[in-house]
């Protein structure tokens, strides 16, 4: 994965083990937590010891694809994180494309233009043939997100979480776009 990559207003670079309190700070608002968790917090040890080695083993790794830390060229201040990875059953299904950003860097088109970057950079330069994204059905924010990035409707689904969270009972959304479709897209 390149070390960054640049958007008219962030920098997106590599994570390293100095995040960690950002982190920390991002998955402690539980407003932020909503949809992921209903609100619970991440604990520090499972960022230290289990979240930021999983995202670090992607640099070791050599691999183009993985987690990127968001920080406004700015400030230098950061505003929250991106993925962009394969599947864990494999890349044949494609790439996915996520965000996770502070709330007060939340309605500032921020992650709309850390996604379109990616999706940009994935289908001209790393060979990508299709992105796709996931949220709960009633998580309208990121969902415009997505359309506005430029991905579209493909599924409401339901999997077993091993928690309930509000709204949970309305499934997931996949959303997607092929490397033809953003072509097209012009």
């Amino acid at each position: 994965m390149g070390s960054y990559l640049e958007t008219e207003r962030l920098v997106l670079r590599r994570f390293t083990e100095r995040d960690l309190g950002e982190l920390v700070e991002l998955d402690s608002d539980p407003v932020v937590m909503r949809y992921l968790t209903g609100g619970r917090p991440t604990p520090l040890e499972e960022i230290r010891d289990v979240v930021l080695p999983f995202w670090l083993a992607y640099y070791e790794r050599g691999e183009e694809l993985g987690f990127w830390a968001a920080v406004e060229k700015t400030t230098g201040r950061f505003v929250g994180w991106f993925h962009f990875r394969p599947r864990p059953d494999g890349p044949s299904a494609g790439v996915e494309l996520g965000y996770r950003l502070r709330r007060d860097a939340w309605g500032r088109g921020y992650a709309t233009e850390g996604s379109r970057a990616l999706l940009r950079k994935g289908f001209t330069e790393l060979g990508v043939e299709r992105v796709y994204a996931e949220t709960m059905a009633v998580n309208t924010g990121s969902r415009r997100v997505m359309e506005k990035a430029g991905l579209r409707y493909i599924r409401t689904f339901h999997q077993d979480w091993p928690e309930r969270i509000p709204g949970d009972e309305h499934g997931d959304v996949e959303y997607a776009l092929t490397r033809a479709e953003w072509l097209a897209q012009g």
